[in-house]
């Protein structure tokens, strides 16, 4: 269980850096004119989020928290995930953010790898919702988190984000 709370709370503490990183961007953002698309649906992301924590946490917790089988490929994916989880963040800088932010007359960012994926980030998120509780063998969290993930990110999100990008073409 040492390494379950261990790589779970290095995973939720990077969350909240983010989301202080994401506040601190906004603001600045905001001050040179951005305005945010899509609010509606933030809350659900959230919500999405929060929920995975406690259902891996529940899940891991009801099987007395041992390693999944495999565990040592899902471990590899996950730090894959990180790798570009940081080379994304580090590639949109000032604009990388949680909310979908436009800022007149600026250009979209083509580095990194937004020069070969339009979305890098929501594969980084993709590959963790499903690849960390698999390796705690918490299958059930990772099927129905991917799942609920890839209907909101699909459905809603990918769609909100494109479009405020086709308005900084405008």
């Amino acid at each position: 269980m040492t390494f379950f709370y261990l790589l779970t709370g290095f995973v939720i503490l990077q969350r909240l850096l983010e989301v202080a990183y994401a506040r601190s961007n906004e603001k600045a953002m905001r001050r040179q004119g951005a305005i945010e698309v899509g609010a509606r649906h933030y809350k659900w992301i959230v919500l999405l989020h929060v929920l995975f924590f406690l259902s891996l946490v529940v899940e891991v917790w009801s099987s007395e928290g041992g390693l999944g089988d495999g565990w040592q490929v899902f471990l590899v994916i996950f730090a894959i995930a990180q790798g570009l989880r940081i080379w994304a963040l580090s590639s949109l800088g000032r604009f990388w953010n949680t909310k979908i932010l436009v800022l007149p007359g600026a250009e979209k960012v083509k580095k990194g790898p937004y020069r070969w994926l339009p979305h890098p980030n929501y594969l980084v998120v993709a590959l963790e919702i499903g690849a960390l509780p698999l390796v705690f063998g918490a299958w059930r969290t990772a099927l129905i988190f991917s799942i609920a993930n890839a209907l909101l990110l699909l459905l809603v999100r990918i769609p909100a984000e494109e479009k405020a990008l086709q308005q900084l073409k405008s």
